[in-house]
């Protein structure tokens, strides 16, 4: 009888654990891609997508040892009230700093995605870009130190103005402006580690 329930008790314990394992990667794949909205709240409807899944490796194409292109985005799921969007992409990981890859800001609302290989222009059909870490306007694709992965945030944030800020701004300018009109927020995370 003290066997029986013994073996009972593991079952019970292993279904558990398999239970929380399921719920874990479930919550952790939607919460990864979910938006918080200006209040703080989580939303899972404002999504951003691109050929790549989050988490997932971006494509040697969009990377300096590649084409050094932006990759195609698109969104969805957007709130009422949106006047403009914000895209920031930078690297955690990065010695010493956060370094930023693209800085893209009064993204018009009648578009919900980004062509590959967005012009690296002060001013294009997408946006007005901004100055990027490595000194250049636009975007600059991936390039981590050879043997180490890096992540990439691509993060984009629905306003409710149009930034007044000229072209080639910083993405500090970019996020100081941008302070207390975010009405919802998502974003993608892309993996890259160089050979």
């Amino acid at each position: 009888m003290r066997g029986n329930t013994l073996v009972l008790a593991l079952i019970i314990l292993i279904a558990l654990i398999a239970a929380y394992y399921g719920w874990a990667r479930k919550n952790i794949k939607v919460s990864s891609q979910t938006s918080t909205s200006g209040g703080g709240n989580m939303s899972e409807n404002f999504i951003l997508r691109s050929i790549f899944g989050n988490m997932e490796g971006i494509p040697v194409k969009y990377t300096c040892d590649g084409e050094d292109i932006s990759s195609p985005l698109s969104w969805r799921g957007q709130p009422s009230g949106v006047v403009s969007y914000v895209l920031i992409v930078d690297d955690p990981d990065a010695p010493g700093r956060i370094f930023t890859h693209w800085v893209l800001y009064n993204i018009p609302t009648n578009i919900n995605s980004l062509p590959e290989n967005v012009p690296k222009q002060k001013e294009t059909a997408y946006g007005i870009q901004g100055r990027n870490d490595f000194g250049r306007i636009g975007y600059g694709g991936p390039c981590p130190p050879r043997g180490k992965s890096h992540r990439y945030f691509f993060k984009l944030y629905a306003i409710d103005v149009k930034l007044s800020l000229p072209p080639g701004a910083s993405k500090r300018e970019v996020e100081n402006a941008i302070k207390g009109h975010i009405l919802a927020q998502t974003q993608l995370i892309g993996l890259y580690r160089r050979r």
